[in-house]
């Protein structure tokens, strides 16, 4: 394809992209044949470089003007280089293995949410939120690794996506805490006994620790549910899911006696995660 030659002439530089952007992803991408780790890397930078666009932008309509580039960046038809590596990369792996482009715009409109304040309404828009982000991220990988195989695994991906996603929002706490935003659904907190305010403001700490508990109890269903099926993952799709290997031990971190998740990030130890990302890469899941 025209593409790949862009995607290997900037693979060590989207490699390192996702390396220091995304570790969790980038170790899971070197269980993937060779052959396929590129295209994984392009995915997994790009994801890191539009989660992360209000690190650097710090107002929310720059903020849209940047993800609105890689909007126009995807659906361009030319092959110019963008003088992106990232990019290039990126629309490189689209051509090759003819990803949907909605799929990309879906997850660009999703991360507007990203760059305001506003607090997430429902458990249904937290999902739909994670539908678009991290599951759309999992099924475009499983396409890139088998596209014959992966359209049977969507509604998997869907639950993996959701599971991975709460997790990640439960890492992420403190750091949305302190900007200002709460992507704890606003149902979940009322069922609390708080509110978006109040949580973001650290009032009510009791209140706050319940809609915690709430969140992480929504993450295991979903991971639960992703289990049930994950036993079926045929061995070349495993890669686009095996970041999942390290989910239940996140959350099972973050329910030890130890610093809240409203105030502190669970942490794994090094040879932990490269231990169950080499057993699931090698063993896969058994059903629940």
């Amino acid at each position: 394809m025209a593409g790949t030659p862009k995607i290997v002439a900037n693979g060590g530089i989207v490699m390192d992209a996702v390396r220091a952007a995304d570790h969790d992803r980038y170790l899971s991408a070197l269980y993937a044949p060779a052959d396929k780790r590129d295209a994984l890397f392009s995915l997994y930078a790009f994801n890191a470089e539009i989660a992360g666009v209000r690190d650097r932008i710090h107002e929310p309509l720059p903020g849209e003007v940047r993800l609105q580039w890689w909007r126009d960046v995807i659906a361009a038809e030319d092959d110019a280089e963008t003088g992106n590596p990232i990019a290039d990369a990126l629309r490189a792996t689209i051509a090759a293995n003819r990803l949907p482009k909605t799929a990309f715009d879906n997850m660009l409109e999703a991360r507007i949410f990203d760059l305001y304040d506003d607090p997430m309404p429902s458990r249904t828009d937290l999902e739909g939120y994670c539908g678009e982000t991290a599951a759309a991220l999992i099924q475009l990988a499983a396409m890139a690794l088998d596209p014959i195989a992966a359209p049977g695994f969507a509604e998997l991906a869907g639950r993996a996506g959701c599971a991975q996603a709460i997790t990640g929002l439960l890492l992420l706490l403190p750091l949305h805490r302190r900007r200002g935003q709460c992507f704890v659904p606003a149902d979940i907190l009322a069922a609390a006994g708080t509110s978006p305010e109040a949580f973001v403001k650290g009032e009510d700490a009791q209140a706050a620790e319940r809609a915690v508990a709430a969140m992480i109890a929504l993450a295991r269903e979903h991971l639960n549910a992703f289990q049930k099926g994950a036993s079926a993952l045929p061995v070349a799709l495993r890669p686009a899911f095996l970041p999942l290997a390290l989910t239940r031990a996140y959350l099972d971190k973050m329910e030890k006696a130890g610093p809240s998740p409203l105030v502190a990030t669970a942490k794994l130890l090094n040879i932990r995660r490269h231990w169950l990302l080499l057993r699931h890469a090698m063993r896969g899941w058994t059903a629940l």
